[in-house]
């Protein structure tokens, strides 16, 4: 008889054909190399990541536990393990993208050291039609947070927060002497120009011409700017 026993391919000097005693099984198995566990922080994050590709292809309205788990490659079941409900799934998702478009407008800006130069590059980022993904994940976050507080609550948060960018860019260009309260009415009306001109962009919709050329000169007026000082 062979003094040599064989297991997945490897011969095992000391053990019999066909027969594995349970302290060489045991060495054996602690040879194989072991499947690493994806940690909960890391597979929060790859599902995150999931979720936020589909809304940025599909819009938000696309993510469903059957969606975001296909999509991540995982049951539907650690989805839901993962989300404590489909609505705060989605606010997460709203949340991320648009706070992630919002630092890099920001970080783009204040590379400008020219106040008025730095509104105009705020303005004209805004307005480049780079971004009709995530215009689109706007309007679909106002649709859905009629029926949704969970939503609502965030969308409220995230335009307070491109409001504080705006009033932020437009202080630096204003006249000293020009009231925080009529920084925040004009920064109002550039938030919801800014808004109708995207969202007629996801359609062609609009005028010929420069959104920014329609913006910046009311912005100009406002501020008691040179005609063109934002758009040369």
């Amino acid at each position: 008889m062979s003094t040599a026993g064989e297991v997945d391919g490897r011969v095992s000097p000391g053990v019999a054909v066909g027969r594995v005693t349970p302290g060489a099984a045991a060495a054996i198995a602690d040879a194989r190399p072991r499947a690493s566990r994806t940690s909960p922080a890391d597979r929060a994050a790859q599902l995150a990541t999931a979720a936020e590709g589909l809304a940025l292809e599909e819009g938000l309205h696309a993510l469903t536990l059957r969606a975001v788990a296909a999509r991540a490659g995982v049951a539907s079941s650690l989805v839901a393990h993962y989300a404590p409900s489909m609505e705060r799934l989605v606010a997460d998702t709203f949340t991320s993208i648009v706070g992630a478009e919002l630092a890099e407008v920001r970080a783009h800006a204040i590379a400008v050291r020219d106040p008025n130069a730095r509104l105009q590059a705020l303005l004209a980022t805004l307005l480049d039609g780079s971004r009709d993904d995530v215009t689109g994940v706007w309007v679909d976050a106002w649709s859905i947070a009629r029926r949704s507080s969970v939503l609502a609550e965030a969308v409220r948060e995230q335009m307070t927060a491109w409001h504080s960018a705006i009033v932020d860019a437009l202080r630096a260009a204003a006249p000293a002497s020009m009231h925080v309260r009529e920084l925040d009415r004009v920064a109002a009306h550039v938030l919801a120009m800014v808004d109708g001109l995207n969202a007629h962009e996801l359609v062609d919709y609009g005028p010929t011409g420069s959104g920014l050329a329609l913006i910046a000169r009311v912005v100009e007026r406002e501020l008691s700017l040179p005609e063109g000082a934002l758009t040369r």
